[in-house]
């Protein structure tokens, strides 16, 4: 059987030979693994912060793999190291694990019938999002690299994380409380590889893009502090509606008139007006909720600046104030060029060259963003739409009819196995 690994590995690294089509009974084996893997997790998922069960399921393989396993990361998270037999760079790759507070609407005999408490309420929890099959595949990934470690020239970091979708209220949680209580502290890694399914790729396809791909986000909270009065007298108060309606508009000028256009893309979206009561009373004050969207962080800093600037004096010129609240979200992710290049052959090794499309920047944000910020990172995307299906007509992520087709799974284990070892077996 090692000899066997061994012909595999080199021809992966050769490039004469794409795994997809190797065919032994241990891949054969874990390309079943996967499916079953993730439909347990599909049928069992938990909220964010919450991830006790599944991170309990992945620490059993894990440890049965023969690794040690270290728990208890930001909550829930778990890591394993896979050393190789030979000394080389260390490199990570990442799975988020939570799931989000919708109720499934897909009829499949693995439906989810988990209920659990989001701000509050019950609501149904659902794997809506593919984060189920972002732990099996790299389960996979993890059985498909212990097979492999005597042919393996450094180490393999592997991380299951919870939160992606953001901690509850009052807590703190994904990526950054990994990064915050130590992950890279001891040794960190050279490159960071991850990878998201989407619906807007068939099956079989790959998408990828180097330099920024996902947008930052930042939310924000504007009080609009006026002084109410009669509709029928409004110059006896200052109407904060008015002035909402004028910051609103104002500050859509700082994406088209005030930051470089030319440099990135950036989007300033209000998503929540509330104020008021009734048709002929002028209230006290209003609020207004909204997201920004930015493709540089120098932007994104600046823009920020800008929009509190901006609704302060639109405020002022009318009589009122503006107290303007940002919530700090995740940062741009950014693919390292140097990366890209280096492994994108690789994934066009995996489904063929005309099967790896670059993508638009997508303005979706993810807290892998914080691994790049501190390592090379690569994000790609598997496509998981069924291929007699149109992309643009199927599910996104998020829905309650979100959907994977499952033949997309042992794509990914392929694409992340790959990319592990000709990283570590490239000079």
């Amino acid at each position: 059987m090692r000899a066997l690994f061994t012909l595999i590995v080199l021809a992966i690294l050769s490039g004469s030979v794409s795994t997809v089509m190797a065919n032994t009974p241990l891949i054969d084996k874990i390309n079943k693994d996967v499916i079953t893997w993730r439909r347990h997790l599909h049928q069992f998922p938990e909220l964010s912060n919450r991830e006790f069960k599944t991170a309990q399921y992945i620490t059993d393989h894990l440890t049965n793999l023969g690794l040690e396993v270290t728990t208890n990361i930001a909550h829930t998270g778990v890591v394993a190291t896979l050393n190789g037999a030979q000394p080389g760079p260390l490199i990570a790759l990442r799975a988020d694990m939570d799931a989000l507070p919708i109720t499934e609407l897909v009829m499949l005999p693995f439906a989810s019938k988990q209920k659990g408490e989001y701000k509050g309420q019950e609501v149904g929890v659902m794997h809506a999002c593919g984060h189920d099959a972002h732990v099996a595949i790299l389960m996979a990934v993890a059985s498909r690299l212990v097979a492999q470690k005597e042919q393996l020239k450094g180490s393999v970091m592997f991380i299951f994380q919870p939160a992606e979708e953001g901690a509850p209220n009052g807590e703190e949680g994904g990526a950054q409380l990994m990064l915050k209580e130590g992950l890279f502290t001891k040794r960190k890694p050279d490159a960071i590889f991850g990878l998201h399914v989407t619906n807007r790729l068939n099956t079989g396809k790959i998408g990828y893009r180097s330099g920024p791909i996902m947008a930052s986000e930042d939310s924000f909270t504007i009080k609009v502090q006026g002084k109410q009065t009669h509709g029928s007298r409004p110059w006896h108060g200052v109407d904060p509606i008015v002035t909402s309606a004028q910051i609103i508009l104002a500050t859509q000028t700082i994406a088209s008139r005030q930051v470089n256009v030319t440099q990135a893309p950036s989007v300033i979206s209000f998503g929540a007006v509330n104020g008021g009561i009734r048709s002929n009373i002028i209230p006290d004050h209003v609020e207004l909720v909204g997201t920004i969207r930015s493709f540089d962080q120098d932007m994104r800093a600046d823009i920020k600046k800008r929009l509190t600037s901006t609704a302060s004096y639109v405020a002022q010129s009318a009589g009122a104030t503006a107290h303007t609240h940002i919530n700090h979200g995740y940062p741009v992710t950014i693919n390292n060029p140097d990366l890209t290049k280096k492994m994108l052959p690789t994934l066009q090794n995996v489904v063929g060259n005309n099967n790896v499309i670059e993508m638009d920047l997508i303005t979706g944000a993810e807290d892998f963003s914080y691994y790049a910020l501190k390592t090379a990172g690569l994000f790609f995307f598997l496509g998981i739409t069924p291929k007699e299906q149109d992309p643009a007509t199927s599910p996104s992520n998020h829905s309650p009819h979100f959907y994977i087709d499952e033949q997309a799974l042992p794509i990914g284990v392929e694409s992340l196995t790959n990319l592990a070892l000709n990283y570590l077996n490239t000079p």
